[in-house]
């Protein structure tokens, strides 16, 4: 299972992002467990300053603007 946590205080594009990261899973039959994070301290801890960020497995692999199915879905492999 992966750990995903998507970072943004709420915005429209962090909403995308996450449905999209539960679209993409549930097309692949992965098994995500999937956490919004919207405190400023705590996404500030990760060191991004541009939201959306995707932090995987404890690891920030995207940072500002929406990403791409094929992205998220190297994330999921």
């Amino acid at each position: 299972m992966k750990n995903i946590k998507v970072l943004g205080t709420g915005c429209a594009n962090c909403k995308t992002t996450l449905k999209l990261i539960e679209e993409t899973a549930a097309a692949r039959g992965v098994a995500v467990q999937l956490e919004k994070v919207g405190e400023i301290k705590d996404i500030m801890s990760y060191g991004v300053m541009s939201t959306p960020g995707v932090v995987v497995d404890g690891k920030v692999v995207h940072a500002g603007g929406i990403p791409d199915r094929a992205r998220i879905a190297d994330w999921l492999a």
